[in-house]
């Protein structure tokens, strides 16, 4: 009968023992879930108030962007392989010129041969090293442009465009 009562309170130890990790590991999970939910609602509004603005934001430049270059008008040159002041060095040039106004387009076509005459003898004369730095890339355009509205006989072209730019 000892041993019965023993058991007894054995067994009712174990089942004491038993309910409290229960109880323990049901509220870590309870906590768990909790946290999750504020965490995810957390990440959910500094979302939709950070980055939501400035997707908003984006999409208002890119409708913009559009617009804006609606506006430009360019003229494309066909490319330029030209000998450098060096022997046994080329330079290969795409450029595409920005119009100052929408009115030069045709006056501008009509003077390609003039605006390719002054482009070939003035890159012509440069050397490799003087238009290989970042530089001598940036004078050789402030160059250009200059002599490209020279030989238009007043400011046609806005800005110049190197898109594409082969030493050799």
């Amino acid at each position: 009968m000892a041993e019965n009562v023993l058991d007894g309170q054995a067994a009712g130890v174990d089942e004491v023992h038993s309910e409290k990790p229960k109880k323990g590991k049901l509220k870590i999970i309870i906590i768990a879930a909790i946290v999750l939910i504020i965490g995810l609602g957390s990440g959910f509004a500094a979302y939709t108030m950070f980055l939501g603005k400035k997707t908003k934001a984006a999409d208002a430049n890119h409708e913009k962007a559009p617009a804006e270059n609606a506006k430009i008008e360019l003229l494309a040159l066909d490319p330029f392989v030209m000998n450098l002041a060096e022997q046994n060095r080329f330079l290969k040039l795409s450029l595409q010129f920005e119009l100052a106004d929408k009115a030069y387009q045709q006056m501008a076509t009509e003077k390609i041969p003039l605006l390719r005459d002054a482009i070939i003898i003035l890159v012509s004369s440069k050397s490799y090293t003087s238009v290989t730095t970042p530089e001598g890339k940036f004078q050789l355009k402030d160059e250009i442009l200059l002599r490209a509205n020279q030989a238009m006989g007043k400011d046609v072209f806005k800005n110049l465009y190197f898109t594409e730019f082969v030493t050799q």
